[in-house]
């Protein structure tokens, strides 16, 4: 039930620092109750679907149901983009932080020790009193609460524990996420562990092949196994990451995710439950689960947050048993518009008018995980309407979209990227897009393509957009045919951003401005941004990702290289006299403006060989 006293209480003190406004709080004490009600319903029903149990405890908080009602802040304006401040659960938690005079903490899951969250207290205890340890020492435990007034919660700890109670308050809903993903992925654990323990090594461990001729396995569509698998995909995508990496070892197994394009371990699995683990995804992937010798591929979808999301499944035999990766395709990333990629105006303009061509063939160029499938689909989505055909061919498909006619390419029978191209052609599209042009057929067959009066799009593996032009050559398209073919060419590199909620202005050394080579930079303070580290950005000064461009069009004097058949230094260098961007100088634009930093660049690209 609400505690009407501690409700006033909590109420009179966002009155005080103006967060909101006497009528707000009036409309809080008149219609708490019923609210109270409601939101019970609804959060217990959400907790007994997370918990998968027919019964949960739940009392809604008074900083919860002071959230709910999602009053505008009467202390803040709105935004930049016109969106209005409000009062949520973390606005209400922080000021009765303030007020109480403890330290308010942002949870992030990755920065939290799972053997400490899960060994500390039982998911019973944390359930029901709310609370995640953060750090123990010698003499103190610091535990995040939901509740600041629970003094029986801090006796019993100390008496338990033996060491003097450290509190911190944090928000609810996070406090319920860790309980919920770590308490309940340990119990899955456990579970599997001890219903399918064995001596009896698995035969995929290769140090381990001359000891048995037999293995017993843990039944893939076991229920803590299911459990287990569900836990690690929700968390995988609540903490916004990539790709998922299950990999065995000699005594237990990891699982990785790749977020920002940085891999983290978040979680080491009991060596006897990871082989029913991976059976189980390969079986959502509708892949052979008894096939482990050779590498397979799969794919199957899920929802989040009632948002489609995709994913795709890749296995592969290691020395400790069978990898598996999961790749996480979320459509908010792949279904984006030219201009959140990163492109300056100038650049944006002139990609424009590349793929605005009625014919013709326009590249993409960059090492795997660059972002080129992105920089696709956004010129795509640019180009669709109900007036041309658009068909793509890709291996495999990245992203359904009901607006493409998308071919799945299957070698195994035969359908390649070159022979599929010679059929589409029958189908009057007018732009095609190919996945990747890795051979003669498929270049060639592009090349005839775009001569035929189709735009072509595609991606090449190559370091720079001058580059890509070599590539073609060596693939033995005629000079003059590419030469009469090629609109542009775009090379990029994915670099991550300062995170904005802990940057802070800095200035770049006399020693970084040398080497990136910016003149005029001696003795000067040049300006940037850098994160600090917080809780949202997991302490890493990053949150997000950000593109770097290297945008060559094809003007008649690089025509006439292409013809004489010229060096890429020689076509580099004339792309460099008509204004092009380097992928570092395009770096050094994005420091200038606070959107990253000196390292990423550094890591991220090279200084061009002009000779």
């Amino acid at each position: 039930m609400i505690d009407t006293r501690r409700l006033t209480e909590i109420l009179d003190v966002l009155l005080a620092e103006g967060i909101i406004h006497k009528g707000q709080r009036q409309d809080v004490l008149n219609r708490g109750r019923d609210q109270a009600r409601h939101i019970l319903l609804d959060k217990r029903a959400e907790m007994r679907r997370l918990l998968g149990r027919g019964r949960v405890a739940y009392r809604v908080t008074e900083i919860e149901l002071i959230a709910s009602f999602r009053f505008r802040r009467a202390d803040a304006p709105p935004d930049a983009e016109g969106a209005e401040a409000v009062v949520d659960e973390e606005v209400v938690t922080r000021a009765v932080a303030r007020h109480l005079g403890l330290p308010y903490v942002h949870l992030d899951p990755l920065q939290l020790d799972y053997k400490l969250v899960t060994e500390t207290f039982g998911g019973p205890f944390a359930e029901r009193h709310l609370v995640v340890p953060l750090e123990e020492t010698d003499s103190t435990i610091t535990v995040a609460v939901a509740d600041p007034w629970d003094r029986d919660l801090v006796e019993s700890i100390e008496r338990a524990r033996g060491r003097k109670v450290t509190r911190v308050l944090a928000q609810k809903s996070q406090i319920l996420q860790v309980i919920v993903e770590f308490h309940g992925f340990r119990r899955s654990m456990r579970a599997a562990e001890a219903e399918h323990a064995t001596d009896l090594p698995d035969l995929g461990n290769l140090e381990q092949l001359y000891q048995v001729a037999d293995s017993a396995e843990l039944d893939a569509t076991d229920q803590p196994v299911v459990r287990a698998v569900w836990f690690l995909i929700n968390y995988a995508l609540d903490q916004r990451a990539s790709d998922i990496h299950l990999e065995p070892k000699r005594e237990e197994a990891w699982v990785r995710m790749r977020i920002d394009g940085v891999l983290h371990r978040v979680h080491r699995l009991p060596r006897v439950v990871y082989p029913a683990m991976a059976s189980r995804i390969k079986m959502l992937a509708r892949m052979d689960i008894a096939e482990r010798r050779r590498p397979q591929d799969g794919r199957f979808k899920t929802q989040h947050r009632g948002v489609e999301v995709e994913l795709r499944v890749s296995t592969v035999p290691t020395a400790f048993g069978e990898k598996v990766v999961v790749r996480i395709f979320d459509p908010g990333v792949l279904k984006q518009d030219l201009e959140s990629l990163g492109l300056f105006p100038r650049e944006l303009a002139m990609v424009r008018r590349m793929i605005e061509h009625k014919s013709g063939m326009v590249l993409v160029a960059g090492p795997t995980g660059s972002g080129k499938t992105t920089t696709l689909y956004a010129s795509l989505f640019y180009l669709s309407n109900p007036r041309i055909n658009i068909v793509t061919l890709e291996d495999p498909i990245e992203n359904v979209h009901e607006d493409f006619n998308q071919i799945a390419m299957q070698p195994k029978i035969g359908l390649t990227f070159g022979s599929a191209l010679r059929n589409v052609l029958r189908q009057d599209p007018d732009v095609v897009m190919v996945g990747e042009i890795r051979d003669e057929e498929t270049a060639q067959n592009a090349v005839q393509a775009a001569l035929t009066g189709h735009l072509v799009l595609s991606t090449v593996h190559t370091g720079q957009a001058a580059a890509a032009v070599g590539r073609l050559l060596d693939l033995d398209v005629l000079p003059f045919l590419l030469s009469g073919v090629l609109v542009g060419v775009i090379a990029q590199r994915l670099v991550r951003r300062v995170c904005p909620h802990c940057a802070v202005d800095d200035v770049l050394t006399e020693e970084q401005a040398l080497a990136l080579r910016i003149h005029g930079a001696r003795g000067r303070r040049l300006k940037v941004r850098r994160g600090e580290g917080c809780v949202r950005c997991r302490f890493t000064g990053y949150r997000g990702r950000t593109g770097l461009f290297e945008v060559l069009p094809i003007t008649p004097r690089i025509q006439r290289l292409i013809t004489e058949r010229a060096s890429t230094q020689e076509i580099m260098r004339e792309a460099l006299n008509d204004g092009m961007l380097t992928l570092r100088e395009y770096g050094i634009k994005k420091i200038a403006q606070g959107e990253t930093t000196f390292e990423e660049v550094m890591a991220m690209t090279d200084e061009p060989l002009v000779y």
